[in-house]
């Protein structure tokens, strides 16, 4: 009988809030941190466009188990509208395929906001991940099919005109929910006012829990490169490594023992005492001496683990 294969790289654990740079693509980026650290296991909550900047929050080893938690968070991006043209790709990136002369005032673009605050309709963009009978709609896109992506309802929590440095631009802030698209948000203004419109630059900036302070730019990382000796330089990395618990901040927390740690990873639940245990959630996290030990359900004076990290 052969021997269980041994995972390639690190066991390190935790997020890197990468501040990804322009013309760079997610999966890329995820390549990237995942070389740089020898980590077993990476991956990202929510991808960036290459042509966006901005926080790609990236997950290592065991944080790649809250990557959901994190998906499921508000997001911020700082966006710029050009009008005048629609694009295939609600972006710079595509062929123009609606132009106009008309441009919006100040005053119709204020007035349109209201609209687009609050659960509201969007169709995602032609050019996205969207499946379409289990095909991708940027694959059918890029085939030339122009495929019906059904309406799915986001939460646009705040919109702001931040600015319109002349007629053909408009500079605008948007706190949202998952799964919106700014490009669509872009392509739909213009359709409203009248004057068409895409996204000509984009960038996120919070994707919660963590916030722009959390930023590290590549070129940090990569310039670590020069240090000769492996374990200094992949300390000097770790340095920039957020604790996994992070992810679950907006979660009840649950402080237990040793023991009770003990008993939570080998998928057995514990009993609650105190007065400051939760006394029901669907969803709660453990740690112990402030390492995370595990994510489960509150119910009944139990904590019952359902999905355990390693000590």
């Amino acid at each position: 009988m052969s021997k269980p294969r041994k995972p390639k790289g690190r066991p390190v654990s935790g997020w890197l809030i990468l501040d990804k740079p322009f013309d760079f693509g997610s999966t890329e980026a995820v390549s990237k941190i995942k070389w740089l650290f020898k980590a077993q296991k990476a991956g990202h909550a929510g991808t960036l466009d290459p042509l966006a900047s901005g926080m790609l929050p990236i997950a290592l080893g065991d944080a790649t188990k809250t990557v959901p938690y994190v998906m499921d968070g508000r997001k911020i991006y700082e966006f710029t509208v050009t009008w005048g043209e629609e694009r295939s790709t609600d972006d710079l990136e595509g062929d123009v395929t609606r132009s106009s002369s008309d441009r919006p005032t100040a005053e119709a673009i204020h007035a349109l906001i209201p609209a687009y605050t609050g659960t509201i309709q969007q169709i995602p963009p032609q050019f996205s991940a969207i499946k379409i009978e289990g095909e991708r709609a940027y694959d059918l896109a890029r085939e030339g099919e122009t495929v019906e992506i059904p309406s799915r309802e986001v939460e646009i929590h705040r919109l702001t005109l931040v600015g319109c440095p002349d007629e053909n631009t408009a500079h605008f802030e948007v706190e949202c929910g998952k799964g919106t698209y700014v490009r669509a948000l872009a392509r739909d203004f213009g359709r409203d006012l009248g004057c068409y419109g895409h996204v000509s630059s984009l960038r996120r900036t919070f994707v919660a829990p963590f916030g722009e302070e959390d930023m590290v730019p590549l070129a940090d990382l990569v310039a670590l490169e020069s240090i000769e000796d492996d374990a200094e330089r992949l300390a000097a990395l770790d340095e920039f490594l957020i604790d996994t618990a992070e992810a679950l901040s907006d979660l009840p927390h649950v402080a237990v023992s040793e023991d009770q740690a003990h008993r939570l990873r080998m998928g057995n639940p514990i009993i609650l005492r105190g007065r400051d245990a939760p006394v029901s959630a669907d969803e709660a996290y453990a740690t112990a001496r402030g390492k995370l030990v595990a994510i489960g359900e509150v119910g009944g004076g139990e904590f019952r683990p359902k999905r355990v990290f390693a000590g």
